[in-house]
């Protein structure tokens, strides 16, 4: 194994997953940190649901998969977090890269989110999306990891002892050497600009000989090739049978897509007042989706903002999102059992709780579906699962993504 990954969530393990598979790399992606040695890899991606969990509890979890991944082989670790920093003033990305930097013994972090062709790019140290500051996009108004702070250098301050500096796009413009002689000036974490593929390549050069890097999938683009990897393109089959599409993502893209896909699919939406009050149970939920005249149906609780926090303030924001969790889990574990082999998954806490219900531990990396979201084929099975995190992918994303998993494109 050359390189290890700690992703924080599930959506974000599969997405860099898919990175390092196309740059040329055997990549297995694994549920949690295993209990055995790996499989024959040049890479692993050890999916961790500790983007939201106490940062006592990320950083324990975090560094147990460091050190199972060095005691692997891997020369060089990723800490992935999401393309928009999902975070809070109270961690965990911080707290988990000072903690893992400590651990292998580095003293410059390289951080930067950066993902160019899903419209994420940093510059002056500022998070964009698209063409809006991190704080205009949308992401202002998400339910657990509100992101209001479009200046990835305070964001991070906040969270970390360390020093946190930045390599302006000058720098990166100057090339690798430039950006390495900067990392030597203190001990910091780094903040680096990135617009363009062409500069996390650039970025990847002058990481070679760093032990951690900490950012989103784009990170990884210029890694393999230190290693003398070329790019590659994954296989993937195809699992026949029924599907069914599972969202639980409230973001902008998502709920576009659901709109799109419910003109021609039987959906059911969850609200957050008939989960709490339980009118719907994952046994009466999994009967509907059985009952559908349709490849795929779409079960969902992606209501706009001012529902969302409504329902935060009736209910309490852990209660009611670990009782939909549950709810997702539970109905995830009821279809597998009645032979459900195609899942579609939006969002990066539903796809914690569904790769749980379905009780997953290794996923091989397929074909992309869309930027940032892999088909997987689950340890072997006749079960196939796309992971999307919320803002990723078209309004036909999930059409797509379901005629993908079941090898029809």
């Amino acid at each position: 194994m050359k390189i290890g990954v700690i992703a924080d969530d599930f959506t974000g393990a599969s997405d860099i997953a898919l990175t390092l598979a196309e740059a040329g790399m055997k990549t297995v992606l694994l549920a949690g940190v295993p209990l055995q040695p790996a499989t024959d890899c040049d890479a692993a991606v050890v999916s961790l649901k500790s983007r939201t969990v106490p940062v006592e509890d990320a950083i324990r979890q975090s560094v147990q998969a460091c050190d199972w991944l060095t005691g692997q082989g891997a020369r060089q670790i990723i800490f992935k977090v999401c393309s928009t920093f999902d975070s809070t003033d109270q961690g965990n990305i911080g707290q988990v890269a000072e903690a893992l930097a400590e651990r292998l013994g580095e003293r410059a972090v390289i951080v930067c989110p950066a993902f160019p062709e899903n419209g994420r790019s940093v510059y002056q140290g500022h998070l964009f999306v698209g063409d809006k500051l991190l704080n205009e996009s949308g992401m202002q108004n998400h339910p657990l990891t509100p992101m209001t702070d479009p200046d990835l250098r305070r964001v991070l301050a906040r969270q970390t002892k360390w020093s946190v500096a930045h390599v302006p796009m000058r720098t990166v413009n100057k090339g690798a050497d430039a950006i390495s002689v900067a990392l030597e000036t203190q001990t910091a974490m780094f903040i680096v600009d990135a617009i363009r593929d062409e500069d996390l390549h650039i970025i990847g050069a002058a990481a070679k000989e760093r032990k951690l890097l900490c950012g989103g999938s784009g990170i990884a683009l210029g890694l393999p090739g230190n290693f003398g990897f070329n790019p590659g393109s994954p296989t993937w089959a195809g699992v026949e049978g029924k599907g069914v599409v599972l969202s639980g993502s409230c973001s902008l893209a998502t709920r576009a897509q659901i709109a799109k896909y419910a003109q021609t699919a039987p959906s059911l939406e969850l609200t957050a007042d008939d989960v709490m009050a339980g009118v719907h149970t994952w046994h009466s939920l999994a009967d509907w989706v059985m009952k559908q005249d349709h490849s795929a149906p779409l079960v969902f609780s992606s209501a706009e903002p001012e529902k969302v926090k409504a329902a935060q303030e009736r209910y309490g924001q852990t209660v009611i999102a670990e009782r939909i969790e549950g709810l997702f889990q539970d109905l995830a574990a009821e279809l597998t059992r009645r032979g459900i082999s195609q899942i579609v998954c939006a969002g990066g806490e539903t796809s914690g709780a569904v790769v749980a219900g379905i009780n997953a531990k290794g996923l091989a990396v397929g074909s992309r579906i869309a930027p940032g979201v892999p088909a997987l084929r689950v340890d072997h099975r006749a079960l196939a699962v796309a992971l999307k995190s919320g803002n990723f992918g078209d309004e036909d994303f999930f059409a797509l993504a379901i005629s993908m998993l079941a090898g029809n494109r």
